[in-house]
């Protein structure tokens, strides 16, 4: 067990403050903490219990911890300098175990005994354990806190299948993070719609239908039974009521919550299904107050995290002498399955007086629901296109009469403006002061500005300001609208993103090709609304590689997508000829390969023939509709494209090693041979060189290469990163390997995790300066399997990609490309127009 942690600054509050206790170091806890000291930071003098031993994360972001989008770190709220800047003691892994409202004191699993003038109870829920044989076995967990994630992330390490029982807002989410782990994943789900409480069933089917695409089973209509355990006692599967059984070497229970009351009740507190409080946040107690989702507030028990921002600004207005009071929530819900657009709010059950507005768009996977009840909209069902998620919450939480815009609602905001709000940012800007924009932190228009006017003029300040758009990330696009509305061209630039067609960065385009499945170009353009229909020269190109990396075997590559140099296959020089490299083999060559070179450059009256810095030769100056047969001739010699042209492996250089050189400690020249007929005809985000130098004197500028092999007499170091070109930049080293086999699957391993990792025109040392060596390491060796694993998805991919493109165009493929584009003839006698032949 952890032991218990306490820090504070402890002298920065008056003498005479309050003593103000929180049980609970979570979301709802310290929230209302920040409220209290933005109102009053003077007020009180705060200690904070926590059970888990850390500081104060988003739980509702565990999700993309899971998944493996995030680290812990990205999903911290409040730091340790937060508590010591407010000098507020935290005494973390320490639970509260009792409350005593006589002496005023609680006190901790420890034993610590801290008396309070007012306490806060923020113990949240406890997640709810269907009581079915074997629920206690080892390898049932639940989806409530870190803990449990990193139960999940030990078991997917392990591999196999897990089981997922409850289809609801949480079972997706884990689901899906165990299924993007590798595991083979079903959800069990009693209800017939996913989602139940937050979907209606067109909805739930079509997010069904997304998820078993994705590789999940969905079982609807499932009852379980019982756990089944193996003869050691752990879990072994999951047997329906209706006989089926599912193996599954984890379970994860996902059913429900409920509001965590044994304190309070312990405690003589009014408890029914939560603990009572009033519009103030108030118990029966007065000197007790509560908030989150472990409090009942007219009757009702939340458990999403927006009604618990508004309980933290009225109970901070009411202890802080300016009571305002909590009249409830309305709620709205997305999914945090990246990939998948939904959002729902509101009341979608129908029933006397409300009318159905519904469009359907099957190719597109869009499906829209609008619930309208005497002119005011009370429900609303969005996927696949969320956009006008926050613009019909601000609706129906304001009960507008949307009577003269009802024709038109169903298309969104921009339709219902009359066209008038198609920008949008215009859009963006009709929206209310008090509108959502950021629901992960319940963070609304009018903060978001004010943030901004304050001096927050990028998106990362903003994030860290008032932590819009600091969570998910879904209300991005709405930030950067209200940056742009508030300082115009003042808005300092934040993360790159892929192109001006586009809000999303190069990291965010890739992960959701991989996560929304996306095969094709135009599918990437229309799913991540790209405002121009056909893209740019920027991100056409981008994405034709992004899909070729992702998809290889299956994505056929798209030649309107290349720049020209690599849809001719050869270099265009300035005077419109172009230049040709062959292939030589770790810059060996024999005399038939240097015989059709002569040839070709007599034949094609070649007014140049260089040799280049890779060990090769360059034949200059030949003709556009001349190349096919020059490639011809060549692959007659065994000749292959030397891919001089391209974002792609060019060239092996090699010293002579060991066989001839009295210095050399390895063969470098047939590792180089060997690599490179490993590595060739390879797409990357940039153009590769490797080189193989025999010994340390590195004859062949290893150090100077994207990934060098620099020959010991132990074995190999291998280094990576480096540059020869503007920007000279030596290489790092990477390991230190024993044999040419390690060394090759080293070489594949890291070449697949740049091309994974890397953005499209990336060169490997500006991404190893951006990412770091350390994380470039972790990904190659962190894991016993990674290199193998990295390796064999390189060479895979090979099997698709090393078809020599010269051969293709000498058989006549994409001939139209070398023909010539016109010709001026003669005019014949009386004759009076020109003609021109292709």
């Amino acid at each position: 067990m952890n032991a218990p942690m306490s820090f504070s600054e402890g002298n920065g509050q008056p003498a005479m403050a309050e003593r103000l206790v929180v049980i609970g170091n979570g979301m709802a806890g310290c929230r209302a903490v920040e409220e209290i000291l933005a109102r009053d930071p003077g007020r009180f003098a705060v200690t904070i219990f926590g059970a888990e031993p850390r500081v104060n994360y988003n739980r509702i972001m565990l999700s993309p911890v899971l998944a493996g989008e995030k680290a812990f770190e990205d999903i911290v709220i409040n730091t340790a300098d937060w508590y010591a800047d407010n000098a507020i003691t935290l005494v973390s892994g320490d639970p509260v175990v009792s409350i005593d409202r006589q002496a005023q004191t609680v006190i901790a699993r420890s034993g610590r005994a801290e008396p309070y003038d007012r306490l806060l109870i923020a113990t949240g829920s406890d997640p709810f354990i269907i009581p079915v044989p074997g629920a206690q076995l080892e390898g049932v967990v639940t989806f409530r806190d870190l803990d449990d994630v990193d139960r999940m992330l030990a078991a997917a390490e392990k591999g196999g299948s897990a089981v997922v029982i409850g289809g609801g807002l949480l079972g997706l989410e884990a689901a899906h993070g165990l299924n993007l782990r590798g595991m083979d994943v079903t959800v069990i789900h009693l209800m017939p719609t996913l989602m139940e409480r937050q979907l209606d069933e067109a909805a739930g089917w079509l997010l069904k239908a997304e998820l078993e695409r994705r590789g999940q089973v969905i079982l609807t209509g499932a009852d379980t039974q019982e756990i089944l355990a193996t003869d050691d006692g752990k879990v072994a599967g999951v047997r329906l009521k209706d006989g089926r059984e599912i193996s599954a070497d984890i379970v994860v229970m996902a059913v429900g919550i409920r509001p965590a009351t044994g304190l309070a009740k312990a405690a003589g507190l009014d408890v029914e299904r939560g603990i009572v409080v009033d519009d103030h946040m108030i118990t029966s107690d007065p000197a007790i107050m509560a908030v989150g989702e472990c409090v009942q507030h007219r009757g009702a028990c939340y458990g999403l995290v927006a009604p618990l921002w508004d309980m933290c600004r009225a109970l901070a207005d009411a202890a802080t002498g300016t009571p305002s009071g909590y009249e409830g929530s309305v709620t709205s819900t997305k999914l945090k399955v990246s990939g998948i657009d939904l959002f729902s709010a509101g009341d979608f059950s129908g029933g006397d007086g409300a009318e159905d507005i519904v469009m359907r768009d099957a190719a597109r996977g869009i499906y829209k629901r609008v619930v309208v009840k005497e002119d005011r909209v009370v429900g609303a069902v969005l996927y696949g296109d969320t956009a006008d998620g926050s613009w019909y919450f601000d609706l129906l939480k304001k009960g507008e009469d949307i009577s003269a815009i009802r024709e038109a609602l169903i298309f969104g905001q921009a339709f219902a403006s009359g066209g008038a709000l198609a920008d949008p940012n215009a859009a963006v800007a009709a929206l209310s002061d008090d509108a959502e924009i950021c629901g992960c932190n319940g963070v609304s228009k009018a903060a978001v500005v004010a943030t901004i006017n304050q001096g927050a003029c990028s998106l990362d300040a903003v994030r860290s300001q008032c932590k819009a758009s600091a969570s998910c990330g879904s209300c991005t696009g709405l930030v950067e609208s209200l940056l742009a509305i508030t300082l115009g061209g003042a808005v300092q630039a934040g993360p790159k993103t892929l192109c001006k067609c586009t809000s999303f960065g190069h990291a965010d385009v890739r992960r959701l090709i991989r996560e929304k499945q996306l095969r094709a170009i135009p599918q990437v353009m229309q799913e991540l609304h790209w405002t121009t229909p056909d893209g740019c020269a920027s991100c056409r190109p981008a994405l034709n590689y992004y899909l070729l990396c992702e998809w290889p075997g299956e994505y056929e590559d798209d030649q309107r997508s290349r720049f020209v140099n690599e849809r001719m296959h050869a270099n265009i020089q300035k005077d419109g000829t172009y230049s040709v490299v062959p292939r030589m083999w770790g810059g060996l060559t024999n005399p038939r390969e240097l015989r059709a070179i002569a040839d070709v450059v007599e034949k094609f009256n070649a007014p140049m023939v260089k040799v280049t810095g890779g060990q090769r030769l360059d034949i200059f100056g030949i003709k556009k509709e001349d190349l096919p047969a020059v490639w011809a001739d060549l692959n007659a010699a065994g000749m292959v494209s030397g891919h001089a042209y391209g974002k792609s492996l060019r060239t092996v250089k090699t010293c002579v090693g060991s066989e001839w050189c009295r210095f050399g400690t390895q063969d470098s020249t047939g590792l180089g041979v060997k690599i490179e007929r490993m590595t060739w005809g390879s797409w990357m985000p940039h153009k590769f060189k490797i080189a193989v130098s025999g010994c340390p004197r590195n004859c062949a500028e290893a150090t100077i290469k994207d990934f060098g092999v620099v020959c010991v007499d132990s074995g190999y170091e291998l280094h990576v990163g480096g540059n020869g070109g503007i920007k000279v930049r030596a290489t790092d080293l990477l390991c230190k390997v024993e044999t040419e086999a390690e060394a090759m699957d080293v070489c594949a391993a890291f070449i697949q995790l740049y091309r994974e990792d890397a953005w499209y025109l990336e060169r490997t040392a500006p991404w190893i300066e951006r990412v770091g060596l350390d994380a470039v390491k972790a990904g190659l060796f962190d894991k016993p399997d990674s290199v193998k694993r990295l390796a064999a998805k390189f060479r895979y991919s090979q099997q698709f990609m090393q078809d020599d493109p010269w051969a293709e165009r000498a058989a006549g493929r994409h001939a139209e490309l070398h023909q010539h584009l016109a010709e001026v003839r003669p005019l014949p006698a009386h004759t009076t127009s020109l003609e021109f032949a292709k």
